[in-house]
């Protein structure tokens, strides 16, 4: 599995699988984590591809927020169905991270 990555205005945009499960949890977190440190620290996580997460996937993505905040930056989450929205809320972690419903203005927030 790997992650689709690119970059927009000096920000790092990545896209998740359509499921993150411990199966490829592991692989997503090593890959983030690597994206995160050798880019700006600013990120953006596009969730639109996501269909399914279990606590794994969360654990992957608090891991990149923790990453990036140690950069100085942040880690900003767009796109998210409404499943997984759901999963955040359940969670409480909408509470934690700034979710955006697009993309774009997921990048242009970093301003």
């Amino acid at each position: 599995m790997s992650l689709k990555h690119r970059q927009e205005n000096g920000i790092d945009v990545v896209t998740l699988p359509q499921r993150l499960v411990m199966a490829n949890a592991g692989d997503a977190r090593a890959q983030l984590k690597e994206i995160i440190q050798s880019g700006s620290g600013r990120v953006v996580v596009n969730l639109a591809e996501t269909s399914f997460m279990d606590s794994s996937g969360l654990a992957v993505v608090v891991a990149g927020l923790q990453t990036a905040r140690k950069l100085d930056g942040d880690l900003y989450l767009a796109q998210m169905s409404d499943s997984i929205r759901a999963l955040f809320e359940l969670t409480r972690l909408h509470t934690v991270f700034q979710i955006f419903d697009d993309e774009t203005a997921a990048v242009r927030a970093f301003g």
